[in-house]
């Protein structure tokens, strides 16, 4: 089993369509353990974490903010890792977890590094505390909101004390900082540009998944990229198919099904003829979804790729008027597709639920 795991600082949760925005990416993503940075939200429930992860088996602990300032909500797949114990900190929260299908156990520490020196100091001894709390393997990730060396940040940068401290953190717990894919910078302002965020893994980590990556995914609704840990080349299971429930509420879609089924002629028996028909009804079922449905996903990726264009040219330097409009207009055209998506999820599954309900009574 070779989990997923995202790390993001998303700027604030309390606004509502900023929460199904980032519900639609965390279903494209399909991550299996997810950490968020700077919540802003002092209370975390049930009801707002199925708001911002669509898993029905998620579970969920986390770091209340301060006032409006810092908080982190870290959630996982309960059908793909099970909770042992958990440790709530100053900066960061930590959980030791097992592996449901082949029961290997590794720790997992979010973190939200604060911006001051002395405080910073506090996080590194925070964390290299429990580092030894748990004698596993362990994996490290959020927001650090420092770098490593000058060349982290975009333009001219000297070393620093705490760019010397973060590199003797790694180096007394033995941690690796993997490579970065997707560009080099996980935080900017349109001005300055910087990774402070990123993984970092024990070497019985990377021993476990020789193969993992960390890479970094396009940036909506926040300042920070979010980051994908990819224990190495995840192999899902094929594809199967499914019935959907929202294909009951497409107009005309009984009436369509009813035509196609019609218009099936086999000789055999009946249990043949019954499975001949499923089959060539699957097809044609596959067929209309992508005609249907399918036109959302193109508008979403292919503005995700516009956007990943767009930021590599303001990296480049190119920060006309022009490009700058362009990449505005992207990202309000992606939010927009994002936020259509996910109310058009919830609205399907709330039609059906009612309907289904009216039924049981």
């Amino acid at each position: 089993m070779k989990p997923k795991i995202i790390t993001w600082n998303v700027r604030g949760l309390n606004d509502r369509n900023k929460r199904l925005r980032i519900k639609s990416l965390l279903r494209m993503w399909k991550g299996d353990v997810v950490c968020f940075q700077e919540t802003k939200m002092r209370f975390i429930d049930r009801k707002i974490v199925r708001s911002v992860w669509g898993c029905l088996y998620v579970g969920w602990t986390y770091l209340a903010s301060l006032g409006a300032s810092g908080g982190v909500l870290l959630m996982w797949d309960k059908r793909v890792v099970e909770l042992i114990e958990e440790c709530i900190g100053e900066f960061s929260v930590a959980t030791r977890f097992k592996n449901v299908v082949d029961g290997w156990e590794w720790a997992f520490v979010g973190s939200y590094g604060p911006n001051v020196d002395r405080d910073r100091r506090r996080l590194w001894e925070e964390l290299a505390g429990l580092y030894s709390l748990w004698d596993v393997p362990w994996c490290m990730g959020g927001d650090f909101n420092t770098i490593r060396f000058p060349s982290e940040r975009l333009g001219h940068c000297q070393n620093s004390l705490a760019m010397e401290e973060f590199r003797e953190f790694i180096f007394d717990l033995d941690l690796m900082d993997l490579p970065l894919v997707g560009g080099e910078y996980t935080w900017s302002n349109g001005r300055v540009w910087s990774r402070l965020d990123r993984f970092l893994v024990s070497p019985a980590w990377e021993t476990q998944y020789p193969e993992v990556s960390q890479k970094r995914l396009a940036r909506v609704s926040s300042d920070h990229f979010p980051i994908l840990l990819d224990c190495g080349g995840i192999h899902r299971w094929h594809r199967y198919f499914k019935f959907e429930n929202m294909w009951l509420i497409a107009d005309g879609f009984v009436e369509r099904v009813r035509a196609w089924w019609t218009t099936y002629k086999f000789m055999g028996t009946p249990s043949y003829i019954l499975a001949s028909k499923l089959k060539v009804l699957k097809q044609d079922l596959k067929k209309w979804n992508l005609e249907v449905f399918g036109h959302i996903d193109n508008q979403k990726f292919a503005l995700l790729e516009e956007l990943q264009e767009l930021e590599d040219k303001e990296l480049l330097g190119d920060n006309s008027e022009e490009m700058l409009l362009r990449k505005g207009m992207v990202i309000a055209n992606l939010e927009r597709v994002l936020l259509s998506e996910e109310i058009s999820w919830r609205k399907k599954s709330r039609a059906l639920w009612l309907k289904e309900g009216d039924r049981c009574t």
